[in-house]
């Protein structure tokens, strides 16, 4: 990997993901198969579903883009910039980041870019409720939950896996935790969606997505990337 001007205080920032599961988790495919075939129906919370009608006022028929967990907003803004045709929303549930984000995005700011505060889960149940479809959906960065006991915190086995998939839209998740990105494109495959694991070329490392890309890029991390493009609508999960 290229070395950066910054390297040795990124090193000294961010250490590897330290974890006491070194491959997946040995019940992955349990998990994701128990999702897939039983809904998880905890109701949304009220800020969550006040977001998703504050999206829904201002969809205008445009192609939808969600950076689900986006920390500051910083990613969202790449990607509204890189989609103006789109309406791109940041979700995230801290509003301190969020804040923090807006005052740096401030003079900066995408006319297509929406953040909002919510818990992503309850938004992606939402728009799978109302029949909605992504056109991208972006998974960037950190969620690892590296404690095994924590594995159904991490997306690839959340029980709100099947609303995830339910939205369709090419997915995009990156990671500095290989074991991570490995469970999720199992998951996504076990639910009978296309899924690549690869590490970005040196190009897309020098121009980080992310606040959290770039200072684990400094630490001298490996950044690790799944890919699966989007599929037709009204396929559904298989191999259950």
């Amino acid at each position: 990997m290229e070395s950066h001007p910054s390297a040795e205080a990124g090193r000294a920032l961010s250490r590897p993901v330290s974890s006491n599961q070194d491959a997946p988790h040995p019940r992955l495919d349990e998990l994701v198969r128990r999702h897939l075939a039983t809904p998880f129906r905890k109701p949304p919370a009220p800020y969550s579903v006040a977001a998703f009608e504050a999206v829904a006022r201002c969809r205008e028929g445009r192609p939808l883009v969600l950076d689900s967990a986006c920390g500051t907003g910083e990613s969202s803004a790449r990607l509204a910039w890189r989609h103006p045709q789109a309406l791109v929303v940041g979700i995230d549930q801290s509003a301190k980041r969020l804040e923090r984000g807006q005052r740096k995005l401030r003079t900066a700011w995408p006319p297509n870019l929406m953040l909002l505060r919510a818990d992503v889960g309850d938004v992606w149940a939402l728009m799978a409720q109302a029949g909605w479809r992504l056109a991208e959906h972006h998974l960037l960065y950190p969620n690892p939950w590296p404690k095994a006991e924590h594995v159904m915190r991490r997306w690839g086995t959340h029980p709100r896996l099947p609303a995830l998939l339910a939205l369709g839209g090419r997915i995009e998740l990156r990671s500095n935790w290989a074991v991570y990105a490995q469970e999720f494109a199992r998951a996504l495959r076990l639910a009978g969606r296309q899924a690549t694991l690869d590490v970005p070329g040196p190009a897309e490392r020098a121009d980080p997505v992310s606040p959290f890309e770039r200072k684990y890029r400094d630490a001298g991390h490996t950044l690790w990337r799944v890919l699966s493009p989007e599929v037709q609508a009204g396929k559904t999960p298989v191999d259950r």
